[in-house]
């Protein structure tokens, strides 16, 4: 397994994003937990602003079905990488130096399991030092529905209200002029 690394957490969110695009008009919250998108997923934390540790893995194929205790939250997605470039991603700072890339066998589908642990510490507060854990498992996989194998009042709240969620919406069509803007702005 990998060493956990601190993530930067703006307005709390993070990603699991492929070539960093953030599709957030697809995002699908109605687990309150891990939202999958057209490509990638955002994960929120407890926390509004400031560091977390995230361990990340990426396997052959799927883990052992048991869960440990020490997780408080578990949620497992599918997970979309059309550039098959799944990293782990700081929403302020990009990709995390020293985090896997979590697509090993290219552009595909792929499921992502995620673990939380601290989320209810310093709910919607500012963190000056990490008080959550991530620990992020994905691997090669066919699409399917997302499954919680742990929940949390958190999860349980968004669960039970997810009837009410807006369904996610279409990503627009990006031009190629859009899409070279972007990078001319982003390489800045």
């Amino acid at each position: 397994m990998t060493t956990a690394r601190t993530v930067y957490v703006p307005k709390g969110t993070f990603g699991v994003l492929d070539a960093g695009e953030i599709p957030v008009q697809t995002a699908d919250w109605s687990n309150g937990f891990t939202a999958p998108m057209s490509r990638g997923a955002l994960i929120a934390t407890g926390i509004h602003t400031g560091p977390i540790r995230v361990t990340a893995e990426a396997l052959a194929g799927p883990p052992d079905a048991s869960v440990d205790e020490a997780w408080e939250e578990v949620v497992e997605v599918s997970v979309y990488a059309p550039a098959g470039r799944l990293q782990v991603e700081s929403l302020a700072g990009g990709p995390v130096p020293g985090c896997p890339l979590l697509s090993p066998s290219g552009p595909r589908w792929y499921r992502l399991r995620v673990h939380a642990r601290g989320r209810s510490i310093l709910h919607d507060k500012v963190a000056a030092s990490p008080v959550e854990d991530y620990l992020l498992l994905a691997w090669p996989s066919p699409a399917a529905d997302t499954t919680v194998l742990r929940a949390s009042d958190h999860i349980g709240y968004a669960l039970a209200h997810s009837d009410r969620a807006p369904a996610p919406s279409p990503a627009p069509t990006v031009t190629p002029r859009q899409q070279a803007l972007r990078r001319r702005l982003l390489e800045r």
